[in-house]
């Protein structure tokens, strides 16, 4: 797997997932927890959502063999869902219904937080696409780490999200989504174009 495309992997995976939006809702889910509840909960919520994407990343082409849909098909729709959400961040749509998901439970590790939060629909399609995309195990290995690296990143996140909150502000964090959901949009669209290509070759 070539070095562009480790690099093409991570941006994909960190704007889908994306660890700095993903912290305001962190802390309003965690209000009123100590720093040790907190620490559970991102843990929990973190090996969760790897097991989740592993498991999709491994196996999800071949449960799209079988049920009959080729990759180049599930490429193109995969970049839809992504570009769908790179509209949501851009408008702040995805930040609202965040916050509808906010409501008060007794553990959010497991729903919200790993699904859909960490786990979405976004960021189960991009694993699906770039484990397709990989060639070899060594590529398939690279993606794995890869996304276990951004949902680190996230976890990471999570206990600073006190501190990363004071420092960006909302504005602050309003300004990152925007810019991450542009970036999303013309890695969805490249998807997209990858797809189509790859359809027009095959016929």
């Amino acid at each position: 797997m070539e070095f562009a495309t480790i690099i093409t992997a991570f941006a994909t995976l960190f704007v889908v997932i994306d660890p700095i939006g993903l912290t305001p809702v962190f802390v309003a889910l965690t209000q009123g927890a100590t720093a040790h509840e907190r620490r559970a909960i991102a843990s929990r919520a973190a090996v969760i959502a790897i097991g989740i994407l592993t498991l999709f990343g491994l196996f999800g082409e071949s449960v799209l063999g079988f049920i009959g849909i080729s990759m180049p098909a599930f490429r193109i729709a995969g970049g839809i869902l992504l570009f769908i959400t790179a509209l949501d961040m851009l408008f702040e749509r995805r930040s609202k219904r965040r916050e509808d998901q906010t409501a008060e439970r007794p553990d959010p590790s497991v729903f919200p937080l790993a699904l859909p939060l960490i786990a979405g629909p976004g960021a189960i399609a991009s694993m699906i696409l770039l484990s397709g995309q990989s060639g070899d195990w060594a590529g398939l290995l690279a993606v794995h780490l890869v996304m276990v690296a951004t949902v680190g990143a996230a976890f990471v996140m999570f206990l600073a999200s006190g501190v990363l909150e004071r420092l960006l502000g909302k504005t602050g964090i309003n300004v990152v989504t925007r810019l991450l959901g542009m970036l999303l949009a013309a890695l969805s669209v490249q998807f997209v174009v990858d797809g189509v290509l790859e359809i027009v070759s095959m016929g």
